[in-house]
C-alpha cells in the first residue's frame, strides 16, 4: 500500500500596508460613527495601500518573501502558486503569474482562483489536492485583496467594512497525518442578487455609463448577506465537526473569516467554543477578503502546536461558504 500523502502547512506569511483608515477618519467621508460601526460590525480601523501603480501582487510579494525565508527555500523551489483574489492586478494575466514574476519563482506554475472571501478556503482544498496527486511538492496558496480599489468611500454600508491585507501558506506533503484533513466547500448562485459588483464583467462590460452610475463598487444587501453567512458557516462547520467525530472540545482554535464579529460570534457559539478559542483581528483590519483567514493563522503563529485541531471557516459573495479541518504540522 502507497503511504497516505496529506498536505500539511509549513510556513505561513502575512502583509498588512501601513496606512490605517480609522472610524474617526470614516466619520469625516461619510454619515457614521464609531460606536455605530463598533457595535455593528466589531471594526475599529482598517489598513489601505496608497502608492501609485501598486496592487494586488504588490500585497502578495512580500507574504511568499516571508514564506520562503521561514522554510529555508529559494522561490525557484515552489511548483505551483495559487492567488485567491477579486481585486486581481488586471483582469488577465493572472495575478499569481504577477507575483511569480516578482519575487523570481521561475519554475512555477498559477493562477488565480475567486470565491470571494471563501477564496482562501477554496485554494486550500485545491492546493492540498495538488499536493496528494504527488504530482507537486511545494505549493503557495495566498489570499490577497485591495479592496479599496473597488470600493465606493461615498457608500456607508460598505466602505466601513473593507481592508487591503495578503496572507499565504506553504503547503508540503506529509506522511504522519498532518495537514489538511477535511473540508466542506458550498456554493450557491442564486446568492449572487445580494453581493456583487454590476459591471466590468462580460454581461456589462465597462463604458462611460457604467463609470458614471458607480457600478464598479461592491454592491452588498447587507441583512441578507449577514443571515446567510450566520446560518451557512455555523451550518457548514458543525457538519464538519460531526463528520470527523469531533467536539469543540477537541479543536484548538476556530479560524473565522472577519467579517463581522456577529457572524464569528454565532459560528463559535455553534460548534461550543469559548471566545478565547477564536481567532479575532476584524478591529484591527476589516474584512480583507480572501486574506482574513491567512491573516490569523499569521498572526497567531507563535500561538499554534503541532497536533492542534483548527477548523478554518468562511463565507463569502456569490454565495460560497465552507469549513476546512486542519491538524497543525509544526
Amino acid at each position: 500500500m502507497p503511504t497516505k500523502i496529506t498536505a500539511a502547512i509549513t510556513a505561513i506569511g502575512g502583509y498588512v500596508p501601513e496606512t490605517k483608515l480609522t472610524n474617526a477618519d470614516l466619520e469625516t467621508m461619510v454619515d457614521t460613527n464609531d460606536e455605530w460601526i463598533r457595535t455593528r460590525t466589531g471594526i475599529e480601523e482598517r489598513r489601505i495601500l496608497r502608492g501609485e501603480g501598486l496592487g494586488t501582487s504588490d500585497l502578495a510579494v512580500p507574504v511568499v518573501k516571508q514564506i520562503c525565508e521561514k522554510r529555508g527555500i529559494s522561490p525557484e523551489e515552489i511548483d505551483c502558486i495559487i492567488c485567491c483574489t477579486v481585486t486581481p492586478d488586471m483582469v488577465f494575466p493572472a495575478t499569481a503569474n504577477v507575483i511569480a514574476d516578482k519575487v523570481g519563482a521561475k519554475n512555477c506554475w498559477g493562477f488565480d482562483l475567486q470565491a470571494a472571501c471563501s477564496g482562501f478556503l477554496y485554494g486550500v482544498t485545491t492546493g492540498a489536492a495538488l499536493i496528494e496527486s504527488r504530482r507537486y511538492k511545494k505549493v503557495i496558496v495566498v489570499g490577497a485583496d485591495k479592496m479599496s480599489s473597488i470600493i465606493d468611500y461615498s457608500d456607508r454600508q460598505t466602505c466601513i467594512i473593507f481592508g487591503d491585507g495578503a496572507g499565504g501558506i506553504l503547503l508540503e506533503p506529509n506522511t504522519d497525518g498532518f495537514g489538511i484533513l477535511d473540508s466542506i466547500l458550498k456554493s450557491d448562485g442564486s446568492g449572487r442578487q445580494y453581493l456583487h459588483m454590476k459591471a466590468g464583467g462580460s454581461v456589462r462590460p465597462a463604458s462611460a455609463e457604467t463609470v458614471a452610475n458607480k457600478e464598479h463598487f461592491v454592491y452588498q444587501e447587507g441583512q441578507s448577506v449577514f443571515k446567510f453567512a450566520v446560518k451557512g458557516m455555523a451550518d457548514v462547520s458543525a457538519e464538519l465537526l460531526e463528520r470527523n467525530g469531533m467536539t469543540g472540545d477537541d479543536i484548538a482554535w476556530l479560524v473565522p473569516h472577519q467579517a463581522n464579529k456577529r457572524i464569528i460570534d454565532a459560528t463559535a457559539s455553534r460548534i461550543g467554543l469559548p471566545s478565547e478559542k477564536v481567532m479575532l483581528n476584524i478591529q484591527k483590519y476589516g474584512n480583507t477578503t480572501a486574506a482574513t483567514i491567512p491573516l490569523c493563522l499569521w498572526e497567531w503563529r507563535t500561538q499554534l502546536n503541532k497536533g492542534d485541531n483548527i477548523v478554518l471557516a468562511a463565507f463569502g459573495g456569490g454565495f460560497t461558504w465552507g469549513a476546512t479541518l486542519v491538524k497543525w504540522a509544526y
